[in-house]
């Protein structure tokens, strides 16, 4: 038989965050997210840089949500969490000029107090977000 467990605060927290994202609820997010986050985007894209507080993080959001004329959104495989770090794995969705694109990643998140502090995603295939917003 199957032993049922509860989920871990932080992996609850981390759900609620994606799923207020994927509504476009920026309210939430700034719930959930530390005023002073640091969200580190790499790749080559104009969205590799690091992005600093709550403000520009959201504004990040919104600027990711113009580029990919409102598609982007992001579907959750699994969450695995601790006191201090969570780990999402995804597939992001998006459609630019009417073509979709799709792609697998991982999102490792810090956390302190309940809020998310800092964040890294990674992608299977980073060159395609690279290729769709060339900085």
């Amino acid at each position: 038989m199957a032993q049922v467990t509860s989920e871990h605060p932080n992996a609850a927290l981390f759900r609620r965050g994606y799923e207020a994202f994927n509504a476009g609820d920026m309210d939430t997010i700034r719930e959930l997210f530390d005023e002073h986050i640091i969200w580190h985007n790499g790749g080559r894209s104009r969205f590799s840089h690091d992005v600093n507080g709550i403000d520009e993080t959201l504004g990040f959001f919104v600027e990711l949500a113009q580029a990919s004329e409102g598609t982007f959104h992001l579907d959750i495989h699994d969450i695995v969490a601790n006191d201090d770090h969570a780990v999402a794995l995804v597939t992001s969705h998006q459609e630019v000029g009417g073509v979709k694109y799709e792609d697998l990643g991982s999102h490792v998140v810090h956390m302190k107090d309940g809020k998310v502090t800092e964040s890294w995603f990674f992608a299977w295939n980073p060159y395609q977000q690279d290729e769709l917003f060339p900085a």
